[in-house]
């Protein structure tokens, strides 16, 4: 019997950072029990992720693929205030929304909850986004739980979610009155 995508998804450690391939981490699981993708995906779960996998799986656990990248300690963004524009195009790539401020002021990232992802570095025009690894940012910044990944990037999405419902909402309400102005003005 194949696992559930949900058993597979429970072994990852839910950075979302995409670079298995997948738009998330539970999509990559949804490919593995499919028998769609390989096994050795994830960075940031690295060997061990790879050898619980091959245990769940029933399958040969792998090196990791180095296309999608290499096994790091875990690490933490940092933002260089000196350098920080307030541009704000580092917020919305964050999967767990980690980063904080507001347009054309200094952003910071709350480390206790950065995920090390990666994906807030590219959308930054002045580089001002670096990595670096946990453990020498503070003692007292564990990395989140899986669980915890999990639910603030359930979070995340949510909010973005509801966003654009109430967008949607806004624009037919909108077009409402206007074509009651306008059938009335006729």
């Amino acid at each position: 019997m194949t696992p559930s995508a949900e058993a597979i998804d429970a072994l990852l450690p839910q950075t979302q950072c995409t670079r298995c391939g997948y738009s998330g981490c539970t999509p990559y699981a949804q490919a593995l029990a499919a028998g769609e993708t390989e096994l050795n995906r994830c960075p940031p779960g690295g060997e061990r992720t790879i050898t619980a996998l091959a245990k769940l799986l029933s399958r040969n656990a792998l090196p990791l693929d180095p296309q999608c990248g290499i096994e790091t300690a875990p690490m933490v963004a940092l933002i260089d205030a000196s350098r920080c524009i307030g541009c704000a195009r580092c917020l919305p790539p964050c999967p767990v929304d980690a980063i904080v401020g507001a347009s054309r002021q200094m952003h910071t990232v709350l480390t206790d909850l950065c995920t090390g992802c990666e994906l807030c570095i590219a959308p930054c025009p002045v580089d001002c986004i670096t990595l670096a690894p946990r453990a020498a940012i503070a003692a007292r910044s564990p990395s989140p739980t899986p669980q915890e990944n999990r639910q603030r990037y359930d979070a995340h999405n949510e909010r973005i979610a509801r966003r654009e419902r109430e967008r949607r909402e806004l624009l037919a309400e909108r077009k409402r009155a206007a074509s009651a102005t306008k059938t009335g003005a006729s």
